[in-house]
């Protein structure tokens, strides 16, 4: 670039921090016209709030801001080389003041963008192991619906109690809805103060103390009544994880890789649900306590999570809502490879944050209000109006895509597809590892190919696949052994799972943690999380009615047509987020719902029929989003 050289510290801002004299007042970055401008934006331009500050003005707000909040004075250098990086990222190969190593840190977010410090994959790990258990007290149960009826004389199989048949069956399906009831009604809102009073770690914290003596619980259980009360209690601890977890990865993650660290919570799950899976074999075939130790066992992992939560650094964003800077400033030191990398990124979040929260000032609105006011903001708020929906879309989605009815009672299913209870505990371990392998994939995806772009591939192909299986059930025993119509069903049920898992898998999680504004994203992920869980507590509910009054092939073919809803309401509504920092997505769901179904519907759809249907070139797709920071890391690159 033939850009003039940029130094961020003149003499006279060297003795100043060598003396800590006084530190002037800035004028404001950000003026109202700015802030009115985003609350209406309809181009979906994705603003740098720091582009176009004069040096002067952007170093002197530093220093203000270094200031207000007592960092220690050898911080105040990273803050100010910092500044300017984040001012205009693609050029720091022109600021002066930064050494080689410095360079080279900035120049390796883009050519080694997984280099990180031990400190954010360790939290990764812990989080991973969280969704671990996650996974585990999904399946749980789906092995012992086999057998725990039984044990309380609450079958619901026709063909053995036809007296009692509907009313068991819906007993056996309130005590498998139970923990998502929990979390639909409860556990998913008390995350938010919760996360307020303790931070991210405390709740993780706590909600592990749940998931440790809650199967112990489950396995001890004398009555149903006992097992449905433990299970409630194992949702509290679920719907804890499900709302925080998410979140901390969100939060602690570069911006490069956030997509990919967070959809850690989907592999993990699935590797959960293999775990649980082969708990269930394991157990399958112990006399009369084999659904005791298969709803027990998912205390294992807990007991990792609940001894190595503290060890990770609490999300600085966090510590930036409640005022504490200097702790922010350590948490992003362990969570980046250089105090130039923290420094850009405390002030840059700062900024982002004041930006958002004078956003809120502008519209009239209480920044400070409890959990109620929130809520309501959830639907008031245009920005996060759009958040909401679109976080709700790809959450419901994930019931209507049918992936539960497999996740909690495939060994029903198999089993009814005319083999032993073994033989079916078998298959629904191929399930599991299906749903583990092909997450994989989505590690790369998610953060270049996008989310939304993952959805719109993977749910037709969810469609036929699932119409499919259900249509094999028709296969007649009479006609065809039963070890042929289990493997046409499991084959489609497989390649199922395998559309699931790099979509509709890692996606509504993740997009779901990002989405929201840091003084709403608590509840708002707490509106996400309790949406997903009440549509899976009436799924888990209604399934076993459904296996009964429409057979396995209506009740697999009403799935199939619930995925080309899920479809259209994704095409219509789901904006795509991929490499934006959590703060800048507060432009791009400035963009009217209008707005974006209109590009959707006349720019994308006529593109994409004329390219792949008609075969013609109609030149690249219309962009409705314009990044300063898409532009400036494509510049970085050709810097690099």
């Amino acid at each position: 670039m033939a850009d003039e050289k940029v130094s961020v510290l003149s003499p006279d801002d060297k003795v100043a921090i060598d003396q800590r004299e006084h530190i002037p007042t800035a004028p404001a970055s950000v003026d109202a016209e700015k802030l009115a401008a985003l609350d209406e934006d309809v181009a979906g331009e994705v603003k740098n709030p720091l582009k176009g500050i004069p040096r002067d003005e952007l170093l002197a707000d530093v220093k203000k801001y270094h200031a207000a909040h007592n960092l220690d004075a050898d911080v105040l250098p990273h803050l100010l080389k910092g500044a300017l990086v984040a001012q205009n990222p693609a050029g720091f190969n022109n600021i002066e003041d930064l050494d080689e190593s410095e360079r080279q840190a900035l120049r390796e977010e883009v050519t080694d963008r997984w280099k990180h410090p031990w400190a954010l994959y360790y939290t990764i790990v812990l989080n991973s192991i969280a969704a671990a258990i996650q996974g585990w007290d999904q399946t749980g149960s789906n092995g012992a619906n086999l057998s725990f009826p039984q044990a309380f004389d609450i079958v619901d199989d026709c063909s053995v109690n036809p007296e009692n048949c509907a009313r068991n069956s819906w007993i056996v399906g309130v005590i498998n809805a139970m923990p998502y009831i929990t979390i639909a009604l409860f556990a998913g809102w008390i995350s938010d103060p919760l996360n307020d009073l303790l931070g991210r770690r405390g709740v993780i914290f706590l909600a592990a103390i749940f998931s440790v003596l809650s199967p112990f619980g489950m396995a001890l259980s004398q009555t149903w009544v006992q097992l449905l009360v433990c299970r409630g209690l194992l949702g509290v601890g679920m719907g804890l994880k499900e709302v925080t977890v998410p979140v901390f990865s969100a939060e602690n993650a570069p911006t490069a890789i956030r997509g990919a660290l967070v959809m850690s919570w989907q592999i993990w799950t699935a590797f959960g649900i293999v775990m649980g899976y082969s708990a269930n074999l394991a157990f399958g075939r112990v006399p009369e306590i084999s659904w005791r130790l298969q709803l027990g066992s998912a205390f294992f992992p807990a007991v990792f999570l609940l001894a190595g939560v503290w060890f990770c650094p609490e999300s600085p964003r966090w510590y930036l809502k409640k005022g504490q800077h200097a702790k922010a400033w350590k948490s992003l030191l362990r969570l980046r490879n250089t105090p130039l990398q923290a420094g850009r990124d405390l002030y840059y979040i700062h900024k982002l944050l004041e930006y958002e929260h004078n956003l809120i000032q502008e519209s009239g609105l209480n920044v400070n209000g409890g959990l109620f006011t929130r809520f309501v903001e959830l639907f008031t708020i245009p920005r996060n109006r759009r958040a909401t929906a679109a976080s709700g879309i790809v959450m419901i989605a994930q019931q209507m895509c049918g992936i539960n009815i497999i996740s909690f009672y495939s060994s029903t299913i198999f089993h009814l597809s005319g083999v032993d209870s073994f033989t079916a505990l078998w298959a629904s371990w191929g399930t599991g590892v299906v749903n583990f392998l092909f997450a994989w994939p989505a590690v790369w995806t998610i953060d270049t190919f996008g989310r939304r772009t993952l959805l719109l591939f993977t749910f037709p192909n969810m469609f036929w696949t699932l119409l499919a299986a259900g249509l094999c059930f028709l296969i007649q025993q009479e006609v065809v052994e039963s070890t042929a119509r289990l493997a046409a069903v499991g084959t489609f049920i497989y390649l199922f799972e395998a559309f699931y898992s790099p979509g509709e898998g890692p996606v509504p999680f993740m997009y779901s943690a990002e989405v929201f504004p840091l003084s709403h994203r608590e509840v708002g992920m707490s509106w996400a999380v309790a949406t997903n869980n009440f549509w899976a507590s009436v799924l888990s509910l209604t399934f076993p009615r459904m296996l009964q009054a429409m057979t396995p092939t209506g009740a697999f073919g009403f799935y199939a047509g619930l995925n080309l809803i899920a479809l259209a309401l994704i095409f219509l509504f789901v904006p795509e987020t991929k490499q934006k920092s959590l703060e800048e997505l507060d432009q791009v769901f400035a963009v009217s719902t209008r707005r974006h179904a209109g590009y959707q519907l006349f720019e994308v759809l006529p593109w994409w029929i004329k390219k792949w249907i008609l075969f013609q070139n109609p030149g690249p797709c219309p962009e409705l989003y314009e990044s300063d920071k898409i532009a400036s890391s494509k510049e970085k690159e050709a810097l690099a």
